[in-house]
């Protein structure tokens, strides 16, 4: 089973992969194939460079290559969770592996502000302006090497809304391996 995740920032998407992982799943993220570019070429980890390292890597290879640089370490059939995808070739690359499910995690951008806010991680935004500004930048692609969050949220199989505590995240994600194993 090779599950896929999208959904925009601080929407759930690591929580739900430590879920995954905690059921026995190997996880990757298609950032893997930028953090590995960017470190080879001397440049920090940033956010920023995160997203300029996709869209040139997207520029070079094709907008699928980073999925298509992780499916050829990810073993078939294996259980295997794949965080922030953020193209629809990416989730095209994805679905030519047999048993690919696309999972959108869903959640209002204020109580995803909230989130990050608590989670802390460096290179998050300082400001609920900054955070919606990013945000906005990330949606819609001007070409083919930019992030299409809302087309790529067009293309899951199932759509988790993760608007409740954790306790409810849980329930949702129960009932998906029911449905999905």
């Amino acid at each position: 089973m090779l599950v896929g995740l999208a959904g925009r920032n601080a929407s759930g998407k690591t929580t739900v992969i430590n879920w995954l992982i905690a059921r026995g799943f190997e996880s990757s993220s298609c950032s893997d194939s930028i953090r590995h570019w960017l470190r080879s070429n001397d440049r920090e980890l940033t956010r920023d460079n995160l997203i300029d390292g996709g869209r040139k890597l997207r520029a070079m290879g094709g907008p699928g290559i980073l999925a298509e640089m992780l499916l050829d370490l990810i073993e078939e059939g294996s259980k295997h969770a794949v965080d922030s995808i953020r193209t629809p070739a990416e989730v095209e690359a994805f679905r030519k592996r047999e048993g690919f499910i696309l999972l959108e995690i869903r959640a209002p951008r204020e109580l995803r502000w909230q989130r990050l806010l608590e989670r802390g991680r460096t290179g998050d935004a300082e400001n609920f302006e900054q955070f919606s500004k990013q945000e906005e930048e990330e949606l819609v692609a001007h070409d083919e090497s930019g992030q299409a969050l809302i087309a790529t949220a067009k293309m899951a199989d199932v759509v988790i809304l993760n608007n409740g505590d954790i306790d409810d995240l849980y329930k949702q994600l129960e009932i998906f391996m029911e449905e999905y194993s």
